[in-house]
């Protein structure tokens, strides 16, 4: 399965769409958007993430990644989580540090 993913930046909010599988390959190309948003000084990271079907532990890296990358205060959201990327999600007790939707 490919992976895409693109960010768009408007105000205080960076919104990255990821469509695909997120895993140790494609990692490193959410991290690099995260340290792009960050050095656009956003308060908030929107990750849309209803086209994506796979996240491995790798995945999960890049949102404590971003966690700690962004300012204290920062919100994480995640819109339009597919029930197994969530599972995921909620496994390794990250859910607790983001808002997911």
């Amino acid at each position: 399965m490919s992976f895409k993913i693109n960010m768009n930046v408007e105000g205080d909010t960076a919104t990255i769409r990821l469509a695909g599988e997120l895993d140790g390959r494609s990692a490193p190309e959410l991290n690099d958007l995260v340290s792009q948003a960050v050095g656009r000084q956003v308060a908030k990271l929107v990750l849309l993430l209803d086209e994506l079907t796979y996240m491995s532990s790798a995945g999960v890296r890049c949102l404590v990644f971003a966690h700690q990358k962004l300012p204290r205060g920062s919100e994480i959201t995640l819109v339009g989580t597919q029930p197994e990327v969530a599972e995921t999600i909620r496994l390794t007790g990250f859910d607790r540090s983001i808002m997911m939707r």
